[in-house]
């Protein structure tokens, strides 16, 4: 075979291909077989080994990945990534729809729907131009997104290139999700690996196309469904006048879309069809988590238009919460920043709509009596749609008669204060408060110091209030308790925004000695104060430990300062807060000047008095650079005994000894 025929061969290899990855993936055809694509395949493969010139560039059926990225650029969306509004009842559902008719007026014509399943995934949107997959993007904010394009392009179900005919210019929306069945697999490797499991498909999916290496992505076996247009080109737009016809178009071109949708003349029509998922959702190879109704005249959704970050003219059904059981292992006591107690449940963690719960908020002593709930009590907890944590029953024949009544502490666990029990105006429940104007725990400020001088960026002030007042937090150890669970389910804290508060806490968690200094609010010690009790002490141990008499002997710290430092280390709230936040994986970097050569090496220094124009300081910081050892007491091991004006006692000790005595002018010409 000559190179023209080869080139012609494998022509005709690569539209078969295609035909069969369409039929396979688009039209799940069960004759087509894995042996026949791959002996194909391995055919086409072969000329091009033999034939290399009339291999493609651009090879729709290579899906060979990318080189790995050093980060992903960012993509400002030509149309806007919507978020769905969420409905948990036919009844909401039908107040969604009488709010439309109320927007469309009184000659609205009859509203017909598009019901369609709501994949459980990652949201991407893909943009073609003539007939070629040129980009790949992520939601990111709804505006801007990032560029996933090597990622999505080893997607076997993404096309390359569109079949003609083909729109000029077309992006399409959809869902790129993981099977159950891979998520299995991969969780036993990851098992085998000593790794974590993934907690759902959607955390896996998302995870892999978020990937800076595409081999690593194409590894996860990832699927994609269609299920929006967000641009046409106009010849093809004037034939969709529905969103219905869009699945058709998105069909024709090669898009795998749902086989579970529906066209439907009414809202009844549409509860049919939930009902008809609901039955067989659990034997789907891939997670849903509802069903998306649309308004399906793209018209009228033009009318309707979007509201905040949401089409009026869709809605997203959520089925009912999944519930768990779990046992409570403890209940604690938040205090809010308007001094009200919230008492907060601690569970064995339990996974339930596909992340774990270690805790929610039981909201007040009205609710915990009304459930009759006790330490050690097995409960069932489930997601407020399917995010929010809440206990919604107690198993009382599963005591074993160990479990303990909980009571509200008398006083606070912040200050100590007693605690005042007071009724609503309408006497119906009760909340118990700290009335102490000065607890640590209303100081909101305190926290706010404490995350600004640690750069914990993603937390503000806002953020700091809400879970003051959502009674996850107390003080700014909490902070390091917190897990994506507990704030996933908030208003307003989406999964990504949640995930991305945890990860910077996290980053925290070993902050460099000075910024933890200034981040616990010791009056007087602010940045340059920080960096000389680093400098002095080296750890956080030593510090702490440290006598009134060994803050007064660094220089630039005085009595007020020094005072400051021992009475907030004595003080026993102060401790409690500190030992909460190692027990809490919080551990500050201890202080250490690095060597930058070893002149001075295997020397030891002693400072005593006032130098001409070094500070002690600088004098320590300059021997340690030059690999020397400074001490603070004279022995028969110290080198030299750097003396200025006004010496001490060490000097005296240094003649006895037959110390080696220099002053600065000495000192200088040593490390020089």
């Amino acid at each position: 075979m000559n190179k023209d025929e080869a080139k012609k061969r494998a022509e005709k290899l690569r539209a078969e291909i295609s035909d069969l990855r369409f039929r396979y993936h688009v039209k799940n055809d069960p004759s087509v077989t894995d042996d026949i694509y791959d002996s194909l395949t391995r055919e086409l493969r072969s000329l091009e080994a033999k034939f290399p010139d009339i291999r493609l560039k651009d090879d729709p059926l290579s899906r060979v990945a990318g080189k790995p990225l050093p980060k992903f650029e960012k993509v400002s969306h030509k149309e806007r990534m919507l978020s769905l509004n969420d409905v948990f009842s036919y009844e909401e559902l039908e107040d969604w729809q009488n709010r439309i008719l109320k927007l469309l007026g009184s000659k609205a014509p009859k509203l017909g729907y598009f019901a369609e399943l709501k994949f459980d995934g990652l949201a991407i949107t893909l943009r073609y131009e003539n007939g070629k997959l040129v980009q790949g993007a992520t939601r990111g904010d709804g505006f801007v997104g990032e560029n996933v394009t090597e990622n999505v392009k080893v997607i076997s179900d993404i096309p390359l290139a569109l079949p003609k005919p083909y729109p000029a210019e077309i992006e399409v929306r959809g869902e790129v999700v993981m099977s159950k069945k891979t998520l299995e697999e991969l969780n036993a490797a990851q098992e085998k690996a000593g790794l974590p499991r993934f907690a759902n498909t959607r955390n896996a999916a998302a995870g892999a196309v978020r990937q800076l290496d595409s081999a690593l992505t194409k590894s996860r076996k990832l699927n994609f469904f269609a299920y929006d247009i967000a641009e046409l080109s106009p010849d093809f737009r004037v034939r969709t006048k529905k969103h219905s016809d869009e699945h058709r178009l998105l069909f024709s071109l090669g898009f795998p879309v749902s086989e579970h949708e529906k066209i439907c003349e009414d809202i009844s029509e549409v509860k049919k069809f939930i009902e008809g998922v609901r039955a067989i959702r659990e034997k789907f190879p891939f997670g849903t988590d509802g069903v998306v109704i649309s308004v399906d005249d793209l018209a009228l959704q033009d009318r309707l238009g979007v509201v905040g970050k949401a089409p009026r003219y869709m809605a997203a059904f959520k089925y009912p919460a999944e519930k768990a059981t779990t046992r409570v292992i403890d209940i604690t006591v938040q205090v809010g920043r308007t001094g009200v107690l919230t008492p907060l449940a601690h569970f064995e963690p339990t996974l339930v709509a596909g992340s774990t719960v270690s805790k929610a908020t039981l909201h007040n002593m009205d609710q915990i009596e009304r459930l009759d709930l006790r330490i050690g009590d097995t409960v069932v907890i489930q997601k407020a749609g399917d995010v929010i944590p809440e206990v919604v029953e107690v198993l009382v024949k599963l005591r074993s008669g160990k479990e303990k009544k909980f009571k509200m502490p008398a006083t606070c666990p912040a200050c100590s204060t007693k605690i005042e029990k007071r009724e609503n105006l309408a006497g119906e429940s009760v909340a118990y408060y700290c009335v102490n104007k000065h607890c640590p725990a209303k100081n909101i400020r305190s926290i706010n110091h404490f995350v600004s001088a640690l750069d914990i960026y993603e937390v503000g002030p806002k953020i700091i209030e809400r879970l003051k007042d959502e009674g996850l937090i107390t003080d700014a150890a909490d902070l390091f308790a917190l897990t994506e669970a507990d704030l996933s389910g908030l208003e307003r804290f989406g999964e990504k925004s949640a995930k991305n508060i945890i990860e910077s806490i996290r980053e925290k968690k070993n902050p460099p000695l000075p910024r933890f200094m200034m981040a616990l609010g010791i009056i007087h010690v602010g940045e340059e104060t920080a960096r000389d009790l680093a400098k002095h002490f080296g750890t956080f141990e030593k510090l702490r430990k440290a006598k009134k008499e060994n803050f007064d002997e660094i220089e630039n710290i005085g009595p007020a300062v020094s005072e400051s430092i021992s009475a907030y280390f004595a003080d026993a709230h102060n401790k409690k807060f500190l030992e909460k936040l190692f027990s809490l994986g919080v551990k500050p970097v201890s202080y250490k000047l690095q060597a930058t050569s070893y002149k001075l090496k295997d020397k030891i220094f002693v400072l005593t008095g006032t130098l001409p124009t070094l500070s002690r300081e600088e004098a320590k910081e300059k021997i340690i650079s030059l690999g020397g050892k400074v001490s603070s007491a004279v022995s028969k091991n110290t080198s030299y005994l750097l003396a200025g004006a006004d010496p001490g006692s060490k000097f005296t000790n240094a003649q006895k000894l037959g110390v080696k005595i220099i002053d600065e002018k000495d000192f200088l010409k040593l490390a020089k």
